[in-house]
């Protein structure tokens, strides 16, 4: 695709509004069979009601489908949120992406256990804070680097503002890194906290080791692999016209929230922007922890290595996170991956002693602080907790 930049005020917003779309999973009875159904519905009702714009969520365990949706794709279009809508999915792009580096890890491209300065410059490393300690591939992957987050910059947020619909490149998100301070010092065996920065390096160590963009692999490995066919990597695709929700922000922190779905938080950069449905996510999901078909068992064994350290409600893993760990029994955690952005947000998850996936998707922003974070953090837990529960 070629890019045209321009400035703000004459780009041709890249989110078009939504349309209602001829979506067979609305219609289909096969998609309503979980037994669980009818307390799933009345979830997603409940939580629209109390402010939630639009929710999309797929639940598959061993009883079948429940597929449904609930609120507005496009609050000022009147367009209701269907399952076929395609929403930012935000960090599962890292889940995707840690899945491609483990498929060149198969075909003996780069190992996990290279140290990072093979692929990445000198220059770079030495104006990131512990980019001279030895620090391989997997260490940015299970976040325990200690490097310094770029998504928690205050003048990477300024810019944003600045300047909302910017493709940003590595290098211009890096800048906001060199010279900040580390998160914690690198001691991998002690410590892990979640950067955004690691993937930013991954993405560039992938195009150092295999010669072609990020992008191109993740195709290669992950989308085209599984044919997805609503699935797509902002920038470096373009998004279909009227199929994606618009996204939402209480931006000015008073309670009315606001469109920023062009708002651009440094998409396509490895650790953020792709846009999919709940039945890609759902694919995906179903080929790694299911049907085994994306990695051999050696490379799933190492992306289900967790981290002790437990940070917000989970622990951190090779690309993956151990969640839920709180909801109930012991045996109710989930393995998958959380996406936060400033106005999408989703989940993706399989709950392996309930052979159970997960996929939701909300047009609703909590990476930031808001009042209806704690509204969207609540609904995800009584999901899950319905998904766990016994029949």
């Amino acid at each position: 695709m070629v890019i045209i930049f321009a400035s703000p005020s004459c780009r041709k917003a890249e989110i078009q509004p939504a349309k209602t779309l001829e979506c067979q999973l609305e219609d289909a009875s096969v998609y309503q069979v979980n037994p669980k159904s009818k307390g799933f519905t009345e979830i997603l009702d409940a939580y629209v009601a109390k402010g939630i714009p639009g929710i999309v969520l797929l639940v598959k365990d061993d009883n079948g489908f429940y597929i449904g949706s609930a609120g507005m794709a496009d609050i000022d279009k009147g367009i209701k949120m269907q399952p076929c809508h395609i929403s930012k999915i935000a960090s599962i792009t890292k889940f995707m992406l840690g899945v491609a580096i483990l498929r060149l890890q198969e075909k003996e491209v780069l190992s996990l256990d290279d140290p990072i300065s093979k692929y990445l410059t000198e220059t770079t490393l030495k104006h990131i804070k512990n980019g001279e300690e030895a620090i391989t591939i997997r260490n940015l992957m299970n976040h325990t680097s200690g490097f310094y987050d770029v998504i928690e910059d205050q003048g990477f947020y300024l810019q944003v503002l600045n300047d909302p619909a910017k493709h940003w490149e590595a290098e211009d998100l890096l800048n906001y890194v060199y010279d900040e301070p580390a998160m914690f010092p690198f001691a991998p065996e002690d410590t892990a906290a979640y950067s955004n920065t690691n993937y930013v390096l991954l993405s560039m160590i992938i195009e150092k080791a295999t010669g072609k963009s990020h992008s191109r692999i993740l195709h290669e490995e992950v989308i085209d692999e599984l044919g997805l066919q609503d699935t797509y990597y902002f920038y470096h695709d373009e998004l279909p016209e009227g199929r994606v929700a618009q996204g939402y922000y209480d931006l000015y922190n008073n309670g009315t929230i606001v469109n920023l779905s062009n708002w651009n938080t440094g998409s396509g950069n490895g650790y953020g922007g792709i846009y999919s449905t709940v039945w890609d996510m759902y694919l995906f999901a179903d080929a790694l922890f299911v049907k085994h078909t994306l990695l051999n068992e050696i490379s799933l064994g190492q992306m289900l290595q967790f981290h002790h350290t437990v940070e917000s409600r989970k622990h951190l893993g090779v690309a993956c996170f151990k969640d839920f760990i709180d909801i109930g029994e012991p045996r109710d955690y989930a393995w998958g991956h959380r996406g936060r952005d400033l106005s999408y947000s989703a989940d993706l998850f399989y709950f392996p002693n309930h052979n159970a996936i997960m996929a939701l998707m909300v047009n609703y922003g909590t990476d930031g602080d808001s009042f209806l974070k704690p509204v969207f953090l609540e609904m995800r837990d009584e999901i899950a907790k319905l998904i766990v529960a016994p029949e």
